[in-house]
C-alpha cells in the first residue's frame, strides 16, 4: 500500500502521518522545517530526513531532527543509525546528528495512557540500536523519549528519568497530541491549529 500524500501549511507531506506530526509540532509552538536537506551516507545510502525543529529545550537542546516512521524496516534503521552515528567515547557516548525517531501519534484517553504508548514503543529494539521514542539516537541513552510542551510553554524532548518528566505541562501535552490525532486532511480540510500554551 501507498502513503497518501497530504496538503498541510503549504507543504506536500508523504503521507498523513508526517502532517499529523507537522499539527502536534505547531500545537507545540516549535519551529520546524520539512525535508531541509538530504545526505550521502556513502556505499549507495542517501537519507532524508522528515523534519528539522529549531530551538528544542531539554537533553535534546539545540536543533534536533525527527524522523516520522509508520512503519521501519531494516534499511530504515541502518539509514537512521549511520545518520545519527553514535558512537562511545572515552568521555561517554557521542551523536554526530541527533535525531529523535517517532511512530504513530500516540493513543490514550488522557496523558497516563498516551504516555503508557510511548513507553510501549520506546523500548521495542529495531536492528542497529534504533528505536522509536527513545534518547538513542538523540543522545546516545536508553531512555523513553516524550516530545512534548515544559511548563514555561515551550517544546521540549523528557527522558523517563526524573526529573524530566515533571517538568512536562500535562494539559497542554494532551491537547498537542489530540489535535494530531484528530487533524483532518480529507476532501482538502486543512487542521485549524492554535498553541497550546503551558500553566506558567
Amino acid at each position: 500500500m501507498k502513503a497518501i500524500q497530504t496538503e498541510y501549511k503549504g507543504y506536500r507531506f508523504r503521507s498523513r502521518l508526517e502532517a499529523r506530526w507537522a499539527v502536534f509540532f505547531d500545537a507545540c509552538g516549535v519551529t520546524w522545517e520539512y525535508e531541509p536537506e538530504g545526505y550521502d551516507l556513502g556505499n549507495g545510502l542517501h537519507y532524508l530526513p522528515d523534519f528539522l525543529l529549531h530551538d528544542v529545550k531539554g537533553r535534546a537542546a539545540g536543533d534536533l531532527y525527527v524522523e516520522v516512521k509508520g512503519r521501519m524496516t531494516e534499511r530504515d534503521a541502518l539509514k537512521i543509525s549511520r545518520f545519527s552515528n553514535v558512537r562511545i567515547t572515552d568521555y561517554g557516548t557521542k551523536v554526530e546528528n541527533p535525531i529523535l525517531v517517532v511512530g504513530q501519534i500516540p493513543d490514550g484517553e488522557d496523558m497516563n495512557g498516551i504516555i503508557r504508548s510511548i513507553d510501549y514503543a520506546g523500548y521495542d529494539i529495531f536492528p542497529y540500536l534504533v528505536c522509536l521514542f527513545n534518547f538513542m539516537t538523540i543522545d546516545g541513552d536508553y531512555l523513553t523519549a516524550y516530545p512534548g510542551i515544559n511548563r514555561q510553554g515551550r517544546f521540549e524532548v523528557f527522558a523517563d528519568d526524573p526529573p524530566s518528566p515533571v517538568r512536562m505541562d500535562r494539559r497542554a501535552t494532551e491537547r498537542a497530541y489530540r489535535l494530531a490525532r484528530q487533524a483532518r486532511f480529507e476532501f482538502g480540510e486543512t487542521p485549524k491549529v492554535r498553541r497550546c500554551r503551558g500553566n506558567a
